[in-house]
């Protein structure tokens, strides 16, 4: 079959066909519609770019328009799933595109997204509904959507959508859709251990495989650069400033890289966006509207883009970074050389990513040909290195900066509570000198302090001890600085503050120590003679570890042991 007309599609849907400039099937289609007109389940495995959409997404619209009804309350006669956002709008437009005049209802339903809008959308039911996993089940859950009516399951993607983080999504939707349906599974790439699970889901299903397994598209000229991490930045700067390079994809590895390089591009002058898993979906429709529409040349994104993003005009694909996974290498080049254009793929592999280039060559079956690097790109690799110091410099001479401010304005504090800057911290030896003692030898037992800087306040150099990490300590009353303020400040000698504290609370300070007994904070024993009332002469051990008789006063009258103290005997 070589024209669409030989299928026996719906009228209306040759009509949108023809509007659409389609005539001649691709080869899944060729292979996949006279199968999926029948009703069979069917795993079709192409390479990205030719037109897997389009082979399933027709004859389904043409079972649904041949057996018209009106789907019930909250449910869809047909459910497709896609891995990510942009693959499930992809798929809806392609649906509108296909069903022309037929009036059929197309819903999209995934996250980031308010859920009542897609609540209300599904309210009445849907012809079609595209969907993630995750929002799907959101719904199901809250009641908003039934799958008991579902005639037709289709993945897409479906080595991605049976991996690991949405097999357990997969086996619930199983189970709530009804046993006898029609299910499709279309992928670029189905790995052995993926198409095992997928045997699970298929009954008695058609195999159609135009192409090797993870071969690549034949029109896209392939290259790689071996570099080192530091001159990919260069490289790619090097690469975007030819004119041929008019509408690249870069594709990192991890979300942070791809905001990383999108901010070193706009230090560049270049201009560029990054989607990926972090954006929310307005940041991601906006930027993906804009590469569209040729207001920006270059689109950082991550593998989430690597798959159904079908924009044309892609001149060249980046991978600043190799990707771990074989299988994604061949979806993300599949971003360029779509609907029968040319392309190039060009990566950056340093020594940690050559065992991922093995790796790829053995999928594809072919050697990655080894490009060289420019000289200059060498030069500009240091600028930039050097450049990146200066920004580590800088920062941390406004951290330093900052912690300087902190601490000016703590003994400009003090100046402004006391009249006069205080010293945050104020050694021990102080004490023993303003007590009428000599000051002490540089080597007598004390290791000699450099001199302060001159010019310094009084007292700044011990308010700017630093913490191990860099930080500043806090000296305040309570905060880390307690520590040294207590090395500072012996027991024997009295502690900053009130030294006479009132007469009503020097009771609770004192500790009488009426029996002898060993001090636990200094190890000395304390045996008091007895005194003329026949008790041990009275010392007091004040907070500051300087001892006092104890005021003389009145004896106390002997307690009762019988527990009634002075309030008479008991009466029976």
């Amino acid at each position: 079959m070589t024209r669409f007309t030989d299928f026996g599609l719906a009228e209306p849907i040759l009509a949108a066909l023809a509007s659409s400039g389609y005539e001649t099937p691709t080869p899944i289609q060729a292979q996949a519609i006279p199968h999926l007109m029948t009703g069979r389940d069917l795993l079709g495995i192409a390479q990205t770019g030719t037109g897997k959409t389009a082979a399933f997404a027709l004859p389904i619209i043409h079972r649904l328009v041949s057996s018209r009804k009106r789907p019930a309350p909250h449910s869809a006669r047909c459910l497709v799933l896609a891995p990510t956002r942009e693959l499930a709008s992809q798929i809806a437009e392609s649906f509108s595109t296909y069903a022309g005049d037929t009036q059929l209802t197309v819903e999209t339903v995934f996250g980031g997204v308010s859920i009542g809008r897609q609540e209300r959308a599904i309210f009445r039911g849907v012809d079609v509904l595209v969907a993630t996993p995750g929002r799907l089940l959101d719904l199901v859950d809250r009641g908003s959507c039934r799958l008991d009516l579902v005639e037709t399951l289709v993945l897409d993607e479906a080595d991605q959508m049976l991996d690991l983080g949405f097999i357990h999504a997969l086996k619930r939707i199983a189970k709530l859709v009804p046993a006898k349906r029609q299910t499709l599974l279309f992928s670029a790439t189905m790995p052995k251990t993926i198409a095992g699970l997928a045997d699970g889901y298929l009954t008695d299903p058609i195999k159609v495989s135009v192409t090797p397994v993870a071969a690549t598209a034949d029109r896209i000229e392939q290259g790689v650069f071996l570099c080192e991490s530091r001159t990919k930045q260069a490289l790619l700067e090097h690469l975007l400033s030819r004119p041929d390079f008019d509408r690249v994809i870069v594709f990192t590895r991890t979300k942070h890289g791809a905001d990383r390089v999108v901010k070193h591009l706009g230090r560049a002058g270049i201009e560029g966006a990054a989607i990926h898993g972090n954006k929310s979906q307005p940041q991601r429709e906006k930027a993906l509207a804009a590469f569209r529409d040729g207001e920006i040349g270059v689109l950082v994104a991550t593998d989430i883009a690597a798959r159904g993003i079908d924009i044309d005009g892609v001149s060249h694909v980046v991978n600043f970074e190799l990707p771990n996974i074989p299988e994604s290498y061949v979806h993300r080049i599949g971003r360029t050389a779509r609907a029968g254009a040319e392309g190039t793929a060009v990566s950056f592999c340093n020594r940690e990513e050559q065992a991922y280039l093995k790796d790829i060559e053995r999928l594809i079956r072919r050697s990655v040909p080894r490009l060289q690097i420019p000289k200059s790109v060498h030069e500009r690799a240091a600028e930039l290195a050097k450049a990146a110091r200066v920004d580590d410099d800088d920062t941390i001479a406004m951290s330093i900066a900052r912690d300087r401010r902190r601490g000016g304005a703590s003994v400009r504090g003090d100046e402004d509570r006391g009249g006069r800057s205080q010293p945050a911290q104020q050694p021990a030896r102080k004490g023993a000198e303003a007590r009428g003692g000599r000051k002490p030898a540089a080597g007598a037992g004390t290791s000699a302090k450099p001199a302060a800087a001159k010019g310094a306040p009084k007292g700044a150099k011990e308010a700017r001890q630093h913490h191990h990490a860099g930080r500043p300590q806090d000296v305040r009353s309570g905060g880390n600085g307690r520590v040294e303020a207590e090395r500072h400040h012996p027991r024997d000698q009295a502690a900053r503050g009130n030294h006479q504290p009132r007469d009503e609370f020097r009771a609770r300070e004192e500790v009488s120590i009426t029996k002898g007994h060993r001090d636990t904070r200094h190890g000395e024993r304390f045996a008091a003679p007895r005194d003329e009332r026949g008790g041990r002469e009275g010392l007091t051990r004040n907070r500051a570890g300087g001892e006092r008789p104890r005021s003389a006063g009145p004896a106390r009258p002997p307690k009762d042991r019988g527990g009634r103290g002075d309030r008479g005997p008991r009466r029976d």
